[in-house]
C-alpha cells in the first residue's frame, strides 16, 4: 500500500513536557543511562499501582512472556493452553521456550479464552495456562483462575493491552500467579518499547531478575563494579533502560488522567455508533472496567467488515483487523494443520471484527469526522 497522509491515525501518544523534562534530565546527568536507580523506582511504582508484592521491567512485553514461561520452568514438551485470537508473540514465546502451543476457542463477550472449554483441553502434559486480556478489558480471568487452581496449572496471565483494567475491585495483573505486560507504542501507557512482570511470588522474582540479564546477580551496578561479576545462569540481556523507565514513571503518573480521557472518547464514538444494528460496541464482563487501548467493534459479517474497512481507508482514516487468528498465518497453519476446525467462535469473531481510531488526546473534529463517515457508510449502503 502507497504511503497515506492519515487524518485519523490509528493511534497517538500522549505527552506532555513532564515526559521531555524527565527524559532530558537524563540525557544531561551523562550516566546511568543503563541501570539507573529510576528502573527499580518505576518497578515499585508498577507494583503498588497493581496490587502485588514483585514487579521487574524488561525491554519488551514479549520479553517479558519469554521470562515468565521460563521462570515456572515450562519447556520440552510441555502442553500451554493459549487463544489463537491474540497476538503472535503469544503463541511464538511458547515455543521459544520448546513447549507445545495448544489453541483453545475464545468466548464472544471479551475474546478472551472459553473457561468452559479448558478441562477438555488439559491433557497430561499440560503445564500452563495463558488467558489474554484483548484490547484494555479483562477475560474471564477469575474463572480460569479457579480452573487452574484445581487442575494444579500454572497461569501466566498475558495483560499486554490491559493495564489499569479492574476486575471485582482487583486490578489485573494481581490476580494470576504471574502477568505480563506490555509499553509498546500503542498500549495506554507507553514508553516507545518495553514490559514488565509482577508476581506475588518471590521465586519468579528472582529467577526473572537473572533471566533478564545474562543470568548476572547484581548487588552492585554492573558498569559500576569493578569487581568479577557472579553468574548464575544461562540468560539474555532483556533490561530496560534508565530512560525508557522514566518515561514510564512519567506516563504512569498521569495513566488513571489518560484512561478517563480515553473511556470518555469511547462513550462518545459508541453513543453516535450504538443506532446502527449493524455495530457491536466493546463489551465487558460484569464488575469489569475498560480502558479501551482500542475500540473494535463487530460488524455482521465479513463482507461488511472489509467494505468499512476499505470505506476508511479511501476517507484517510486509519483501521485495522484485531487480531487475525494466529493459526491461520503460514507457520502455524503449516505446524497445526487440524487447528482450525477446533475454533470456530475465534474464526467468526476474527472475520467480523475492526478496530477503530482511539486515542487520549482526539480532537472534537476527528470524533465527529470518525463517527460521520461510519454513519455515512451504513446510510449508503442501506445497512441501517
Amino acid at each position: 500500500m502507497e504511503k497515506i497522509d492519515w487524518k485519523i491515525p490509528l493511534y497517538k501518544i500522549y505527552t506532555d513536557e513532564e515526559d521531555v523534562n524527565l527524559i532530558t534530565k537524563i540525557i544531561k546527568r551523562g550516566n546511568q543511562w543503563a541501570l539507573g536507580p529510576e528502573i527499580e523506582e518505576f518497578e515499585n511504582e508498577i507494583k503498588k499501582y497493581v496490587g502485588v508484592d514483585y514487579c521487574l521491567a524488561l525491554n519488551s512485553g514479549t520479553s517479558a512472556l519469554h521470562a515468565a514461561l521460563l521462570s515456572h520452568n515450562i519447556g520440552n514438551g510441555d502442553n500451554v493452553i493459549i487463544p489463537s485470537f491474540t497476538f503472535i508473540a503469544t503463541a511464538n514465546t511458547v515455543l521459544s521456550v520448546n513447549a507445545e502451543a495448544n489453541f483453545t476457542d475464545i468466548e464472544d463477550v471479551t475474546y478472551g479464552l472459553n473457561p468452559d472449554l479448558i478441562k477438555s483441553k488439559i491433557n497430561k502434559k499440560t503445564k500452563a495456562i495463558i488467558p489474554v486480556d484483548i484490547g484494555g478489558t479483562a477475560c474471564d480471568i477469575l474463572k480460569i483462575n479457579q480452573i487452574a487452581q484445581e487442575e494444579g496449572i500454572t497461569v501466566i496471565e498475558d495483560s499486554a493491552e490491559s493495564l489499569g483494567t479492574i476486575i471485582n475491585n482487583k486490578k489485573i495483573g494481581s490476580i494470576s500467579n504471574t502477568s505480563i505486560f506490555s509499553f509498546c507504542g500503542n498500549k495506554v501507557l507507553t514508553t516507545g518499547e518495553g514490559g514488565a512482570v509482577t508476581t506475588n511470588s518471590k521465586e519468579i522474582y528472582e529467577k526473572i531478575k537473572l533471566i533478564r540479564s545474562h543470568g548476572r546477580l547484581d548487588n552492585v551496578n554492573y558498569f559500576n563494579n569493578p569487581e568479577e561479576s557472579q553468574y548464575f545462569g544461562i540468560g539474555y540481556n532483556w533490561r530496560m533502560s534508565t530512560m525508557t523507565a522514566v518515561l514510564g514513571l512519567s506516563q504512569l503518573s498521569k495513566l488513571d488522567k489518560i484512561i478517563k480521557m480515553r473511556q470518555d472518547n469511547a462513550k462518545f464514538i459508541s453513543s453516535r455508533l450504538e443506532k446502527f444494528n449493524g455495530i457491536t460496541m466493546p463489551k465487558t464482563l460484569e464488575n469489569t472496567s475498560h480502558i479501551f487501548q482500542m475500540f473494535t467493534i463487530k460488524l455482521k459479517n465479513k463482507e461488511i467488515r472489509d467494505k468499512l474497512h476499505k470505506f476508511l481507508i479511501t476517507k484517510k482514516i486509519f483501521s485495522k483487523v484485531y487480531f487475525s487468528p494466529i493459526h491461520k498465518t503460514e507457520f502455524y497453519k503449516e505446524k497445526y494443520p487440524d487447528t482450525d476446525k477446533e475454533l470456530p467462535i475465534t474464526n467468526l469473531i476474527a472475520s467480523k471484527v475492526l478496530t477503530l481510531p482511539l486515542y487520549p488526546n482526539m480532537t472534537n473534529d476527528e470524533k465527529h469526522f470518525l463517527v460521520d463517515s461510519i454513519s455515512e457508510f451504513f446510510e449508503e449502503n442501506n445497512l441501517n
